[in-house]
């Protein structure tokens, strides 16, 4: 095959997937928009809020919701319209960057030309954990069925490259490995000790992660070799070459940026068509993100804080690096904080403050000491667990005088 037919075939099948996510985004858009205008027992207020959604269960509505909410549940605002925005404004950040506009902002899925490969295994690993593990879910008993979307599939693609076989492989460890694990997690310790689920869910990705990483270590078959079109596709995205000022329109994109680091996208239009997604849903129903609690402006001010303090504490280490983990409180201390404790301004500051000083150096740290055959996102989750372990008795302390 010369070189001019495999170029042909990677656009071609470029030109596939790009159709296929859009569709995706679109008819989960319109799927979730029909079943709640036809299913007029839905409607609360001018949407139906969280407590309606679990209530349902097992209406067909109350599902898709469930399993869409998933998507933008590692920021915990748990929203259709939230996830929906997210993958939408993913893939505007995606296709500016194939494009090379120079509104782009970050480089999606940090210039790796892999975010179709990526949310393709991802959604396919949310899926598979909803099909599996979709039971365990009940009007009182919330259950981790997102944690395969923002773990290990991702990091495989982005460890291993493109292609079917890492995509699918990925999407399969991550339903059999991460989210049974953080299920037991969660149900077997953070619940009888009182803990902070969030604490379950980032320890259950960790050490399913390890594991994984070492199955595949051991077992190189079930990750090798990308077809030469595949890594065309890789290295077709362009990347901006212009040096960042680390100014304060950069720390102002930085900060908005974080908001969708988790899911590893790391991209300003991702984050606001998630943020967008989550103020719709609050306009038309406080208490339908969030878990129904009616916290998401507070929240969001904690988030936006941690990022910000994180970002101008740690500038030097982002000028040395060139990346560094400043979003892992926004995912992790502030939101537990913040549903533990409250939306009073002492749990926001606090939480805020010293979830950006210990909770970034600490990922790095963690990162920096895994074998080069893991990836850094381990460190990120461990982070996770133990600064909110931390930081979350003395944020309940300061709240309480």
């Amino acid at each position: 095959m010369d070189i001019h037919a495999k170029q042909r075939k990677t656009i071609v099948a470029r030109t596939a997937m790009d159709s296929t996510i859009i569709g995706l985004i679109l008819g989960a858009a319109a799927l979730i928009a029909w079943l709640s205008l036809t299913h007029h027992s839905l409607w609360s207020a001018r949407w139906p809020d969280y407590g309606h959604m679990v209530s349902s269960f097992p209406d067909a509505a109350a599902w898709l919701r469930w399993v869409l909410g998933d998507i933008s549940e590692v920021a915990f605002y748990k929203h259709e319209f939230a996830s929906i925005g997210l993958l939408a404004g993913a893939y505007l950040g995606y296709w500016a960057n194939r494009t090379g506009k120079a509104w782009q902002g970050f480089t999606i899925c940090y210039g790796s030309g892999l975010w179709p490969w990526l949310v393709t295994s991802s959604l396919l690993g949310l899926v598979l954990s909803n099909l599996l593990w979709g039971w365990t879910v009940t009007a009182t008993s919330w259950q981790p069925t997102f944690a395969a979307f923002v773990s290990l599939p991702a990091a495989m693609v982005l460890m291993f490259g493109a292609g079917w076989k890492v995509a699918i492989n990925g999407a399969i460890m991550g339903a059999l490995f991460v989210t049974p694990l953080c299920l037991l997690m969660v149900n077997y310790v953070c619940n009888p000790l009182g803990l902070p689920v969030v604490i379950g869910n980032v320890s259950g990705m960790a050490i399913a992660s390890i594991g994984a990483f070492v199955l595949c270590r051991c077992v190189p078959s079930l990750v090798k070799s990308a077809e030469p079109e595949q890594v065309a596709m890789q290295a077709s995205a362009t990347v901006p070459t212009k040096a960042p000022d680390y100014g304060l329109v950069w720390s102002m994109r930085r900060v908005l940026a974080d908001f969708s680091e988790a899911p590893f996208f790391g991209n300003e239009w991702a984050s606001l068509g998630l943020i967008v997604g989550a103020l719709l849903a609050f306009t038309l129903n406080p208490m339908s993100p969030v878990y129904g609690t009616g916290l998401l402006p507070q929240l969001l001010a904690g988030q936006a804080l941690t990022s910000a303090l994180g970002v101008v504490i740690w500038r030097k280490q982002w000028m040395a690096r060139g990346w560094y983990p400043t979003y892992v409180p926004l995912v992790s201390v502030v939101p537990a904080a913040i549903l533990t404790f409250g939306g009073a301004w002492q749990v926001i500051i606090s939480s805020a403050l010293l979830g950006a000083l210990i909770a970034p150096p600490l990922a790095c740290a963690l990162a920096q000491r895994l074998p080069g055959f893991m990836h850094g996102f381990i460190g990120n989750v461990l982070s996770m667990a133990l600064s909110t372990l931390l930081i979350l008795p003395i944020v309940g302390w300061l709240a309480s005088h």
